[in-house]
């Protein structure tokens, strides 16, 4: 049976839309204590390197970025923004954090210098929160896959920035594995490869799509149910059907 591809991305826009208003209006109120984020390249259209070059790019071609909060103990994501890496996009994404967060946090990011201002804007002095900051050397040469591999890291120091974080728990370990299962599970993600997003809309909408069926779908090796389920958003597992019935339910809602 044959399927139109603008039938698909059709499809991927309506469950990406469902799946935003979702996450936005049910991952509310979240009892986390310990919070880790971090930023996960990827890139819409072409390369920035490759922009200037590139036939009819659209305006938003180039790298993207998208942010991700982690709670470290149910493994739920907090909150996801998908843009640039600069200063605007660290406060918005920070000022979702904080939305979405029921009590105070230990928070932990990496040594981006545009968390500090975000974190400050977005909860003051109410947040233990540390950095996480990698020390890297030279990258031996591994032929042509070296430009894809950062240098050697050759230590890592916490720095606490303000409030009391506790040393133990300052690490981005377990968001930087969730980095992994995003490039597992979502091919736009995956290096060397043409499967990379042509648009940035359609992007924004796979993400959106995955983080709802990663909460709420997905039974978590470490925790051994649903995230969602972990940390009290629900009480029982989705199935697919569920998230199927989400879009559909959107679907007709917009048609009025």
């Amino acid at each position: 049976m044959d399927v139109s591809p603008v039938t698909v991305l059709r499809q991927l826009e309506l469950a990406g839309q469902a799946c935003a208003i979702f996450h936005d209006e049910k991952v509310r109120g979240v009892k986390a204590k310990r919070v880790e984020c971090d930023e996960i390249w990827s890139f819409n259209y072409c390369k920035r390197a490759t922009l200037a070059k590139a036939k009819a790019a659209p305006a938003d071609a180039g790298d993207t970025w998208t942010w991700t909060a982690l709670d470290r103990d149910s493994k739920l994501i907090v909150s996801y923004l998908v843009g640039g890496r600069d200063a605007g996009y660290a406060a918005e994404f920070m000022q979702d954090v904080a939305y979405r967060v029921a009590n105070r946090i230990q928070l932990t990011t990496d040594g981006h210098g545009a968390y500090l201002s975000a974190v400050d804007g977005a909860f003051g002095l109410d947040v233990d929160y540390a950095q996480l900051i990698k020390h890297y050397g030279e990258t031996p040469d591994a032929g042509p896959e070296r430009k894809y591999s950062p240098g050697v890291c050759t230590g890592v120091s916490g720095r606490k920035v303000v409030g009391n974080p506790n040393a133990n728990y300052v690490s981005t370990s377990f968001v930087e594995k969730h980095n992994q299962s995003m490039r597992q599970h979502m091919r736009r993600f995956t290096r060397l490869t043409a499967a990379h997003s042509k648009k940035f809309a359609n992007h924004v909408h796979m993400v959106a799509l995955y983080t709802v069926w990663y909460n709420w779908v997905r039974i978590n090796s470490a925790v051994k149910m649903a995230p969602a389920m972990a940390v009290g958003l629900t009480d029982r597992l989705w199935e697919m059907d569920d998230l199927t019935k989400l879009v559909e339910a959107y679907e007709l809602q917009r048609r009025g």
